[in-house]
């Protein structure tokens, strides 16, 4: 039997007691086709943005709080700003953000619809064992295509699968190789929840990403779980 398996490790709770993450696996999908209806719904979440968000976005309850949660772990957040910040502080120049395929349009819009990191990862023999976790020296990230991985900072918080960093610092940056393209078929997709933002609006995002997904790509949503520290694991069958 082919198992997906992701789990959090016990010491981000311990930091960060009412964190959560919603983790939510999809199959089958045509990520191919380019869907108007996706773009007008990201270009409708970075005006209701522009609304919620006026002066610093750094001063945004649900931004500041991964600030905060960076400088925990030894990163500047004013040099490696989380998803979120990063997404808000262009939409904000203004700016629109690109159209990059359906799947990352999703992420994308949900992220600015909520004001919280939400990624995409595509699932393959190489990633169906998942971890959230503190780095260890021997951990390489692949920053760019065709370049050697590098190492990473000790204490940095990674997805990992085994030494395999899929992103660093929790949500800053993804590797090169873990990019959803046009032919992915098979992802799972992270939403994050750190205070003030709640374990309620993970799961509103959660609704509204399996209803997108299913509208824009088909497949199925082949399971999904909100992590937290009295459930920090999900496996799921990929059979």
């Amino acid at each position: 039997m082919t198992v997906f398996s992701y789990s959090i490790h016990s010491g981000i709770f311990e930091a960060h007691p009412d964190y959560c993450r919603g983790v939510v696996v999809f199959r089958n999908l045509d990520n191919t086709k380019q869907q108007p209806e996706v773009t007008q719904q990201l270009r409708d979440s970075e005006a209701a943005l522009r609304q919620k968000i006026v002066g610093n976005p750094a001063e945004h309850p649900h931004i500041a709080a991964w600030r905060d949660a960076y400088r925990q772990f030894g990163a500047k957040p004013s040099e490696h700003r989380s998803s979120i910040e990063a997404l808000s502080r262009r939409v904000l120049k203004p700016d629109s953000l690109p159209d990059i395929n359906t799947l990352v349009d999703i992420g994308n819009l949900l992220s600015l619809r909520y004001v919280l990191p939400a990624g995409v990862h595509p699932i393959t023999t190489r990633s169906q064992n998942i971890e959230l976790r503190k780095a260890n020296p021997l951990d390489r990230f692949l920053a760019e295509p065709g370049k050697e991985p590098e190492p990473i900072s000790p204490d940095e918080i990674v997805l990992a699968t085994t030494n395999r960093i899929l992103t660093r610092r929790w949500t800053w940056r993804q590797a090169a190789d873990t990019r959803t393209l046009p032919e992915t078929s098979f992802v799972f997709f992270d939403i994050d929840g750190l205070l003030p933002s709640t374990n309620a609006e993970v799961r509103a995002a959660i609704a509204d990403l399996t209803h997108l997904v299913s509208r824009y790509c088909g497949g199925e949503c082949v399971g999904y779980a909100i992590l937290d520290a009295g459930n920090p694991s999900i496996s799921i069958s990929l059979e």
